[in-house]
């Protein structure tokens, strides 16, 4: 076989890994090579002749939107003539999502007319594969295991980061140093699942305490904080005894059916001028204490 042999050209398209197929201005196949077939399932007797219009294989971009409908690149390249790319799902026969990438090229007549378009489509489930993977990476990387709230690590940089834009623009924000009372009674007398799961219980409460622009993070064992922004002394005061107030009604049944109560101190304090997220942490840190030691479950602020 050689290149003056129209075969040749079938079978080398034929040997690609990737999918490849033509259509006419009406977007109707007229070549679909096995890369295609392998890529989607469809056989080219079950396509060539049909049109993209049918939406048999009905590509839909990362937001769910139906290409073959509106934002199609073939359109596109017979629209416009340019070349067009696109990261898209497409149905497989048998039903599940195939992540592609796809290059579009018109096709013209000697003239320089269109009369079609060429598009190839390569499988890109592994660069999705890596994406997702360096997504959940970055998840854990800011993740505490045990209660599903940012880590210490994300606390600290958010932590700078509002300091820092407080420095700047003088947006008023404040800290909670929120601790859980008597965990370590909790873990001996029910087990560290269970304190672990009083931890998770606590947490949730606290994020629904809090407001969607607060940060609520564990710093470590039963210590939590909370970035909270936009707040005078009052509004912390308030968001302060909320917390104490929505945690001491909260309660689950352990094991043996005994329920398994939870109360938090909380300490809270406004930005100054010259505080340093260590500062600030430890004047917060102070008032926490000062809870503590007047009776627990309660809230102190300053």
């Amino acid at each position: 076989m050689t290149p003056t042999d129209p075969n040749f050209y079938k079978e080398l398209l034929d040997h690609m890994s990737d999918g490849v197929h033509f259509v006419d201005r009406d977007r109707r196949v007229l070549y679909w090579n096995e890369g295609a077939s392998r890529l989607t399932g469809y056989k080219p007797e079950e396509l060539v002749g049909r049109c993209c219009q049918d939406n048999t294989l009905c590509h839909v971009d990362a937001e769910g939107h139906n290409l073959c409908q509106d934002g199609c690149p073939l359109t596109a390249s017979v629209a416009d003539g340019g070349s067009h790319e696109a990261q898209v799902f497409l149905r497989h026969k048998q039903g599940r999502r195939v992540p592609v990438f796809v290059r579009v090229q018109p096709i013209r007549e000697a003239d320089g007319s269109i009369i079609g378009a060429v598009e190839i489509f390569s499988d890109d489930s592994v660069r999705h594969a890596a994406q997702r993977k360096t997504a959940e990476m970055e998840r854990l990387a800011f993740l505490d295991q045990v209660t599903q709230l940012p880590n210490r690590r994300y606390v600290e940089m958010s932590l700078q980061t509002v300091l820092s834009e407080y420095q700047v623009h003088k947006d008023p924000f404040g800290v909670l140093v929120i601790d859980l009372d008597r965990f370590k009674a909790i873990n001996d007398r029910f087990g560290h699942a269970t304190g672990d799961r009083a931890l998770r219980e606590a947490a949730k409460t606290l994020l629904a305490a809090l407001r969607n622009t607060d940060i609520v993070g564990r710093w470590g064992g039963d210590e939590l904080i909370a970035v909270v922004r936009h707040v005078n002394s009052e509004i912390l005061k308030s968001l302060a005894e909320r917390c104490c107030i929505l945690v001491a009604k909260t309660s689950f049944p352990n094991g043996d059916g005994s329920p398994v109560s939870m109360s938090v101190s909380v300490g809270g304090t406004l930005a100054l001028p010259d505080d340093t997220a260590e500062g600030l942490i430890k004047r917060a840190d102070e008032l926490m204490y000062q809870s503590k030691t007047s009776g627990r479950g309660r809230a102190s602020t300053k």
